[in-house]
């Protein structure tokens, strides 16, 4: 592992309290686009495109739903020159750190009703499921399945343990 990445997963883990500069905030990654480009979602519910610095790219994974800190300051002067991509992901916020932020005052309010409205849109779903009549009507107009003609099986393996019984 090279010196810079080594350096880099240091930080990240010497650094469980995370103090936000002038200009960073707290975003959520709403969707990858590619090409080191993510959307993300501020405090306030506005979307924009933010970069994924190379130096992140093969020492730390995001996905959907994660949270990043992220420097905005160039926010608006970018926006208004006519580029898409809005800010720059200053760091990638691990679970523990998520957890030490949601008890502070800098953890945005937005983010604080999230897990709960997905808690309760999982719980609600399997119970309208088992409340509704299940649908078997689906399955009545398919053909049956026809057995897989791309697979050879030797029909003489199964056979011989009947033989072997017989005899």
């Amino acid at each position: 592992m090279k010196a810079g990445r080594k350096n880099l997963r240091r930080a990240c883990d010497e650094g469980a309290a995370v103090t936000l500069a002038e200009g960073e905030s707290i975003m959520q990654v709403l969707a990858l686009r590619g090409s080191n480009v993510i959307e993300v979602m501020d405090g306030e519910g506005v979307k924009s495109l933010a970069l994924f610095p190379a130096k992140f790219q093969k020492s730390f994974w995001i996905k959907k739903g994660n949270f990043v800190v992220v420097d905005a300051s160039g926010r608006d002067q970018a926006l208004e020159s006519g580029s898409k991509i809005a800010c720059v992901v200053s760091q990638v916020l691990f679970h523990d750190q998520v957890r030490i932020l949601e008890k502070s005052n800098e953890w945005p309010a937005i983010f604080k009703s999230t897990p709960i409205e997905c808690s309760e849109a999982s719980t609600q779903g399997p119970s309208a499921q088992i409340d509704g009549e299940p649908n078997s009507d689906e399955d009545d107009d398919l053909p049956p399945l026809e057995a897989n003609t791309n697979r050879n099986r030797p029909y003489e393996l199964y056979s011989d343990s009947d033989s072997g019984s017989d005899s």
